[in-house]
């Protein structure tokens, strides 16, 4: 499970250092084990989020999401939006045996990844943020307490 808020440079490249917890869960997850960690072995798909942040799939999960995608109804407006969000802009991205991603220019730019990265775990995926938007976007989910604490509840959590 992807976990906590890491913070990373990007560089003009597009290299960006994927957090070493993350790595190390990647190369469990995938059984690689080649004295190496095998992170070089290691890939993401990244795609664009309905946020202005990228979200980074292990291989297993974007598999499970695509295969759910296929099952629902090809013509229903709303799943070829999600289609447009999610599938038409997704990369597989491999990492790198330094530990780092390329992240192509196209998802850079709509998340607006210039130098700061923020990476959030969320559970099965990985956002990434650019630090000012991760930051306005925090400030914002916190701002109304009252709403999150109902949605919670809502949720038996």
């Amino acid at each position: 499970m992807f976990r906590g808020l890491h913070e990373h440079t990007i560089d003009a490249k597009g290299r960006v250092s994927l957090p070493q917890r993350f790595r190390e869960l990647l190369g469990r997850n995938s059984g690689q084990n080649d004295g190496d960690n095998g992170d070089h072995d290691a890939s993401l798909i990244i795609t664009t989020g309905i946020d202005k942040c990228l979200v980074a799939y292990p291989r297993a999960e974007w598999d499970a999401f695509e295969a759910r995608l296929a099952a629902l109804p090809q013509f229903d407006p709303a799943v070829v939006q999600v289609k447009r969000i999610y599938v038409a802009g997704a990369t597989e991205c491999p990492i790198d045996r330094h530990g780092r991603l390329l992240v192509p220019p196209m998802l850079r730019e709509y998340a607006g990844l210039t130098r700061d990265v923020v990476f959030a775990g969320m559970v099965a995926t990985i956002e990434m943020w650019s630090k000012e938007t991760w930051t306005e976007q925090s400030r914002l989910s916190r701002s109304d307490r009252q709403a999150v604490a109902q949605k919670l509840a809502e949720l038996g959590l």
